[in-house]
């Protein structure tokens, strides 16, 4: 098989809508959907565009009262082309005998092909072939060419080129009774003989988007000669060009497309500036030449080989490519966090979650501006943060769990139940456990970069505002000598209170509580990175005082981390007296029950009530840490630590963890690789696959799992080769060596670029040239300073 092709063979009209969302393709600015060009949004077509930052409120009336979401938009359908033969209906799959099929994407460019071979009612024999890219090298351009080949006949065929700005938000099904009429139109037009644009409105975000299409058909010895007309209304434009074809000739439809919208910087307007460039565009082949050598420069720096391992290195490409549609160097620009589902699909309304933390760590050691771009994001939205803890009576910054425009809390008052089909009340805004993630972001960045000016700058403030919250929504227990944290929700979810409880969230979150302790500790070590005037200006800016960092201390000493039995950690208070829950009989009932919460308030009942996880919680410390840091973690707050503390622990989460997030397969993977080595691995290519065969029963359409996705190339980095960073050194301690013969990756480590090769037992380390002159690489007890152009091997 071809590890730079997710292929299809055939057209399977129930799987279309995951294909469209797997075959998307995209730059980090804008991404639209592997749709057929020719197709509507209905229940098996779902075309979608979709651009960072492209967000918009409407308000529903349900029950009586408004509920407010922030969507993110399906923006105007840019790939409207359509075939007619001798004046009939527009070509459609259901309408003719399909002769042969292909549908896929070429990894390497990030292109959409798609080939149809059909026979009409009229008995001819035609074939289609398309293929499409949004450019990694032009960032407002994308290109796409038909080739039609009448194979038994000649006559006259006629192809629509259209821009469709009357698209709604239809792509998630459970969404569909809220408001989903986001854009209004605003205005159409031409521009020189084969041009037309369209300009439409958010209506309440009020960003413009402008789109304008250049379309040109060609045959075997160049410009072909066409009849041309123009159809416009409200929201739509479209050319018709119809021409003569004979037998056995192909013709090609060139249609190239810029897109701009009014959060662009250095334009004078969307629409002015969309048809300047789609004026002077390059032809087709030019174009894609360029995006091709456009991604060709990001594979040699983000490319995973794994040979020997066809569909393992095919999917590791994939989700390489999918992460980089999403975020690329094209971001850096951009005022853009990461939707927790890509730029494909409008699951989660768009919204960046913690997701980030499992981003970010592959695009550290590849692509740190954009990591830097990313936490700008959350930098921007610091003082609505410090608005949201203020309002809720707390000190520094407390960021919402779910964040789209602006920073304000998007998370839902009401949350759709597929199960039931009722609207139950959402808590997970109540997952305060985002601030930790930042806060490890931020830091985890600069470990990696050494970027001390933008800690300085942005990053130091952010953790300082962040610890402040912290240190105000905890309390001290004088009883017991610790600092507490009541109410909030841990990464499970399923727990939205203890059970009898009239208290919303969870009273001292074992996750929540060590990462407390661990950022009240790591504050004072950024702050000492700090110069002095650095330090002082931001001491005085944010008014630290002597006593505030003292509690700090404190807090690093003293949170409470619950236990019971045999060295146990509680998931929090109490957790060990809820029930035992009946994992056999409800698999035997449901089959998949990975959404247990949907499941048991289908019935009427609650996970509240039982022992388990929606997804990994307490186990996140050693997926976050190395064993050793937890050890001094638990160590310093003063508890027990025995050498089969993270074995019991890991056994005992994982009987009662229901894996209804993918999030969850990565971190179970990860931990494991030391102790189950092919439990490990099974799970990995659980979370591997999870996308590409949609195990989750129909979300994937919705748009890619981003974490996941991101998840499986840190494992590869992070999980079995064991990068990591001690005391400034960057180390390796590679696992399942077995499975990950000839593994070869790049990185960057603070600006010094490296290739890592694992050869049976051998870990080669080379220092490239391009940053310092040496660098310390350690492998187990061994260091070695590497001079730049020279390798370390190391005996695994």
């Amino acid at each position: 098989m071809s590890t730079w092709t997710l292929a299809y063979d055939s057209f399977v009209p129930e799987e279309e809508g995951l294909r469209e969302t797997l075959t998307s393709t995209g730059n980090g600015y804008f991404c639209t959907r592997g749709t057929a060009e020719w197709v509507e949004a209905n229940d098996t077509y779902y075309p979608g565009t979709y651009m960072h930052g492209g967000f918009n409120r409407a308000t529903t009336m349900m029950a009586g009262r408004p509920v407010v979401n922030e969507d993110f938009v399906n923006l105007p359908n840019w790939l409207v082309m359509k075939l007619s033969i001798e004046g009939g209906a527009p070509f459609a799959l259901e309408d003719v005998e399909i002769l042969s099929y292909a549908h896929e994407l070429d990894i390497k460019t990030c292109t959409v092909n798609r080939t149809v071979r059909f026979r009409d009612k009229e008995g001819r024999e035609t074939t289609l072939a398309s293929r499409r890219f949004v450019s990694m090298a032009q960032m407002h351009l994308a290109g796409l060419e038909w080739t039609i080949t009448p194979e038994n006949w000649s006559g006259r065929a006629e192809v629509t080129s259209g821009l469709d700005g009357r698209v709604t938000n239809w792509g998630v099904p459970r969404y569909r009774e809220l408001e989903g009429q986001h854009l209004a139109p605003v205005s159409s037009g031409t521009f020189g003989d084969d041009g037309i644009s369209l300009l439409v409105q958010t209506n309440q975000s009020r960003i413009y988007i402008g789109q304008a299409a250049r379309t040109q058909v060609f045959g075997g010895s160049g410009a072909f000669p066409v009849d041309r007309a123009v159809h416009q209304e409200d929201g739509y434009i479209h050319q018709t060009l119809a021409f003569d074809v004979a037998q056995g000739a192909p013709v090609r439809v060139e249609k190239m497309v810029a897109f701009f919208s009014s959060r662009d910087s250095a334009i004078s307007e969307p629409v002015v500036n969309s048809e300047a460039l789609a004026a002077r565009a390059d032809p087709f082949e030019a174009a894609f030449a360029d995006n091709a050598a456009a991604w060709e420069a990001l594979w040699r720096i983000c490319d995973i080989e794994l040979p020997n391992q066809d569909r393992v290195q095919m999917i590791l490409r994939f989700h390489i490519s999918h992460v980089l549609q999403t975020c690329s160097p094209h971001t850096v620009d951009l005022d853009a966090g990461v939707p927790a589902r890509g730029l494909n699909g409008e699951a989660y309304r768009g919204h960046i979650f913690w997701d980030e933390l499992y981003i970010y760590p592959f695009l550290n050691y590849r692509l740190p501006d954009v990591t830097k771009s990313l936490l700008m994001y959350r930098y921007r939205r610091i003082d609505e943060a410090r608005a949201a803890a203020k309002e809720h009576g707390y000190a520094g910054a407390m960021y919402p769990w779910q964040s789209g425009s602006d920073g304000t809390e998007e998370t839902q008052v009401v949350h759709l139940n597929p199960k039931s089909g009722t609207w139950d009340p959402d808590y997970s805004h109540n997952q305060r456990h985002v601030n930790a993630a930042i806060f490890y972001n931020i830091w985890t960045y600069y470990q990696t970069t050494g970027d001390i000016a933008f800690l300085a700058d942005y990053g130091a403030e952010m953790l300082v505002e962040i610890t402040r919250f912290w240190t105000s929504i905890a309390h001290f227990n004088e009883e017991t000598g610790r600092f507490e944290i009541h109410g909030v929700m841990g990464p499970d979810e399923y727990h939205e209170e203890f059970h009898g409880s009239d208290e919303h969230g969870v009273r001292n979150n074992a996750y929540t509580n060590v990462m407390v302790a661990w950022m009240c500790e790591t504050v004072r070590t950024a702050l000492d990175e700090l110069s002095a005037s650095q330090r002082q200006g931001l001491i005085e800016k944010l008014h630290v005082s002597e006593d505030e960092v003292q509690v700090w201390t404190d807090m690093s000493y003293k949170m409470v981390v619950p236990f019971h039995g045999d060295g146990i950690i509680s998931q929090f208070e109490g957790f060990e007296t809820l029930e035992e829950f009946d994992w056999e009989g409800y698999r035997a009932k449901y089959g998949n029950i990975q959404r247990l919460d949907r499941i048991l308030k289908a019935e009427g009942d609650t996970p509240d009530r039982f022992q388990l996880a929606k997804q990994a919680d307490t186990l996140m410390l050693w997926f976050l840490f190395p064993e050793e840091e937890v050890r001094r973690l638990l160590g310093r707050l003063g508890y027990p630590y025995k050498s089969d503390t993270a074995r019991k622990n890991m056994d005992y989460y994982y009987h009662r963890t229901s894996h209804g997030s993918t999030l969850s397969l990565i971190v179970h993977a990860d931990i494991e690789a030391d102790q189950e080595p092919e439990q490990s691995w099974e799970m990995f290519q659980a979370a591997l696959e999870s996308d590409v065969n949609d195990i989750q029963g129909g979300t994937t359409r919705e748009g890619i799992h981003m974490g996941v996705m991101a998840g499986t190339l840190d494992l590869m980095q992070r999980g079995y080769a064991g990068a990591n960073i001690i005391d400034g050194v960057l180390t390796f301690e590679p696992k399942l060596v077995d499975h990950l013969n000839g593994l070869g990756f790049h990185m960057k480590y603070r600006g010094t670029p490296l290739s890592v090769k694992l050869d049976g037992t051998t870990l080669n380390v080379t220092v490239e040239d391009g940053g310092a002159a040496s660098m310390k690489v350690g492998v187990g007890d061994t260091v070695k300073e590497i001079k730049a152009g020279e390798t370390g091997t190391f005996a695994v």
